[in-house]
């Protein structure tokens, strides 16, 4: 299941995906790449992570100044109108395998790294993707508003998500988990098995040699997991910050207890990597050959650009801004990826 968006802002965005689903995506259309004398024309299509979706919709908003108004400080040189972006979300993995490596998307969004298989697959078609960090994301653990047994630090541990979300232990009850609990059957929500965030919640939390249970509900879809945990006293679910940020009304994201006491999930603690172990950077992997046009090369420039702004990055969507560090490391690779690509 893919989700296409068109170029409005994350907040109008996920309140409209909530109610309708997949939008299509709008603007002009052209078939390569090229300046005009009102800027830059072409198509660009992305693929990829739900976690990073909103980040990659508000870039574009940014890009195409179809949200100029939201970003002040994106001047008006910056904008292309005419940069037709079309946005998939696949899922990290799914966008990976299904589009990216085949060489049908000119980038892929990933919430970890792309893995050796992937790779081969890339390399088999020809297809060599430059890894770009555009941000930091903290995955959210949430439970209901009215699970109150976890007390007033609404904390859990590692341990016990472990035991929760694992295939060999498969608790049916709270109680099965914490004799304190409630003797009520857990009603779990989570990521498919294509999203890079159920590989980075089973890496760092199941354990790379043990399974994650498959007996939950299973989305591409985070809205549906707020949904699902919002409207069940007795679920639980995870997903990406920023899909927690815009309903922090509706669940409760638990802090958690990684052996040196409860920390909640917030920009600050994935920032100062106090929030472990679910903090994790996010990315953007253009294709190399893609960068040789002109529009692409210059809409990936623009999203590292931009990906130390607190009003894109923080404010309007909900994730840790890469520093200047960052950005000019990862500025430095894209350049000689553009450079290698022309040549």
């Amino acid at each position: 299941m893919t989700e296409q968006t068109d170029g409005v802002s994350r907040r109008t965005f996920l309140a409209g995906a909530a109610a309708t689903g997949a939008v299509a995506a709008a603007g002009c259309t052209s078939n390569t790449g090229t300046e005009t004398s009102s800027g830059l024309t072409g198509d660009i299509d992305i693929s990829g992570s739900s976690t990073v979706f909103p980040l990659a919709v508000a870039m574009r908003g940014a890009f195409t100044g179809e949200s100029a108004s939201q970003y002040p400080n994106v001047t008006a040189e910056e904008q292309h109108p005419k940069v037709d972006i079309s946005i998939n979300s696949t899922g990290s993995g799914g966008g990976f395998t299904n589009y990216f490596c085949t060489g049908d998307t000119d980038f892929n969004n990933a919430s970890r790294p792309i893995t050796e298989t992937e790779q081969e697959q890339c390399s088999s078609n020809d297809v060599e993707p430059v890894e770009l960090k555009v941000a930091t994301d903290a995955v959210t653990v949430v439970v209901n508003n009215n699970a109150d047994w976890f007390g007033e630090d609404d904390c859990v541990t590692v341990d016990q998500l472990a035991e929760i979300w694992s295939a060999e232990t498969k608790p049916t009850t709270w109680s099965d988990v914490n004799s304190e609990w409630p003797d009520e059957e857990i009603q779990l929500y989570g990521p498919t098995t294509a999203s890079g965030t159920f590989d980075y919640f089973k890496e760092e939390i199941v354990g790379e040699d043990v399974k994650h249970r498959t007996d939950y509900q299973s989305t591409e879809k985070d809205n549906q997991i707020i949904n699902g945990v919002a409207n069940s006293q007795y679920a639980i679910g995870y997903m990406g910050y920023a899909y927690y940020s815009e309903n922090t009304d509706r669940v409760t994201a638990l802090a958690i207890d990684n052996g040196d006491g409860c920390v909640k999930p917030t920009l600050e603690t994935a920032s100062s990597g106090e929030y472990q172990p679910l903090s994790r950077p996010l990315f953007t992997y253009p294709a190399r050959s893609a960068l040789s046009e002109d529009h692409i090369a210059e809409f990936a420039r623009f999203w590292l650009e931009h990906s130390t702004s607190r009003t894109i990055v923080a404010d309007n969507v909900g994730y840790v801004p890469n520093t200047e560090e960052e950005k000019q490391a990862n500025l430095d690779k894209l350049e000689s990826a553009i450079e290698a690509a022309s040549e």
